[in-house]
C-alpha cells in the first residue's frame, strides 16, 4: 500500500505539490492523473525517497522508502528509461540491481525474459531505442518481485504489441494482489487498464475515485438523434426542458438524458426516427472537464508549442 498525507514540496518558490493526500491500494491498477506541471512526478520521487518533502509525508507499506535495506525488495519503479548507463549491457544492469539488493542471479534472466528483452539484453544500452529503454526500466522495477510498483508513463516508445503487453502485464500484477501506481497521459489505456483513479492538478487533490464512478458521476449522456422533421422534433425536445443542439441539417444531439427517452418525445410529436443512438462520455471528456482550470501550460496557436516540466 502507499499512503501519501499531506504532502508539500516546493522548489524555491514554486509550489510543485501542495497538500496532497491519498492512498493507493492493494489488487488494483490505479491511475495517476493530471497536466503538465501538476506533480505527479513529484509525488512519485518523493515516494522512492528520491526527493524530500518540504512537509508531510509518502509512506510504502507504513515505511519510508529510504528505510528499506533492500529497496526492490519492497518497492519497484520506472520513472526514467534513459536513468541507465549507455555503456553497460541491458544485462549488467541488471545484475547491478540485482546485487546491490540482495537478489539471485537467476532474477536477471527471469525479468529479461518476462519483459521480452531476449538477445538485447547482450547489448549495450546506448543502442537501444525507447521502446527497449522502456523493457528494461520495467525488468529493473520487477526485478526483486516487491509488492509495490510505480510506473510513470511506462507505454511511451512501445509498439502495438508492446502497449498490449504493459497492458497485460499491469493487470497481471494487480490480480497478484501488488499494489500498482501508473501515471499516464494516455487516457485510452488508463480508461481500459485503471480501476482507480488518482487527478491532480496545481499539486492539488481533484479526484480520487473507482473509474466507473468517474466515468458515470461526471459523465454526460449524449443521445444522437436523426428525424423526418428536425425542426419539429427540435421544438418538442426543447419544450420538455431537454438541452437540445444542432449537428447538422438532419441531426439533434441531446445532452443528459436517454436514447428512450428522447425516442418516447419523438413518438408523442408524431416525428418518425431514422437514427436513434446514445454517446456516453469517455474518461478524456472526464478528465478535460476535471482539469480544465488546472491546466497551466497551454498550447498558443499554429506554430507555437508550450512546454513545461512535469
Amino acid at each position: 500500500m502507499i499512503a501519501v498525507r499531506g504532502l508539500t514540496k516546493r522548489y524555491g518558490d514554486v509550489l510543485a505539490v501542495d497538500d496532497l493526500s491519498f492512498d493507493v491500494q492493494p489488487g488494483k491498477v490505479t491511475g495517476f492523473l493530471g497536466p503538465n506541471g501538476a506533480g505527479k512526478s513529484t509525488t512519485m520521487r518523493v515516494a522512492l525517497g528520491l526527493d524530500r518533502s518540504t512537509s508531510g509525508e509518502v509512506l510504502v507499506n507504513g515505511r519510508r522508502c529510504a528505510s528499506f535495506a533492500e529497496p526492490l525488495r519492497e518497492v519497484g519503479a520506472l520513472l526514467d528509461p534513459g536513468a541507465a548507463h549507455p555503456g553497460r549491457t541491458g544485462r549488467a544492469h541488471l545484475r547491478v540491481a540485482a546485487r546491490t539488493n540482495g537478489l539471485p542471479a537467476r532474477r536477471v534472466d527471469e525479468v529479461v525474459e518476462q519483459v521480452g528483452l531476449g538477445r538485447a539484453a547482450g547489448r549495450r544500452i546506448k543502442g537501444y531505442s525507447l521502446g527497449m529503454r522502456q523493457r528494461l526500466g520495467i525488468a529493473a522495477a520487477l526485478i526483486g518481485d516487491p509488492g509495490v510498483l510505480l510506473f510513470d508513463e511506462p507505454v511511451n516508445g512501445l509498439d502495438l504489441d508492446g502497449v498490449r503487453w504493459i497492458r497485460g502485464l499491469l493487470r497481471q500484477l494487480a490480480d497478484e494482489g501488488r499494489t500498482v501506481l501508473v501515471s499516464s497521459h494516455l487516457l485510452s489505456e488508463m480508461e481500459q487498464i485503471a480501476d482507480r483513479l488518482v487527478v491532480i492538478g496545481r499539486g492539488r487533490l481533484i479526484a480520487d475515485a473507482t473509474t466507473e464512478h468517474i466515468l458515470s458521476g461526471l459523465g454526460r449522456v449524449q443521445v444522437r438523434v436523426r428525424g423526418a422533421e428536425p425542426d419539429l422534433l427540435l421544438a418538442g425536445l426543447r419544450e420538455h426542458g431537454l438541452a437540445v443542439e444542432r449537428v447538422d441539417a438532419h441531426e439533434l444531439r441531446v445532452e443528459n438524458t436517454t436514447a428512450e427517452e428522447v425516442g418516447r418525445l419523438a413518438h408523442a410529436a408524431n416525428v418518425p426516427l431514422r437514427h436513434l443512438s446514445e454517446v456516453r462520455q469517455s474518461l478524456e471528456d472526464a478528465y478535460v472537464e476535471l482539469t480544465g482550470d488546472s491546466v497551466e501550460y497551454h498550447g498558443g496557436g499554429a506554430g507555437r508549442v508550450a512546454e513545461g516540466a512535469r
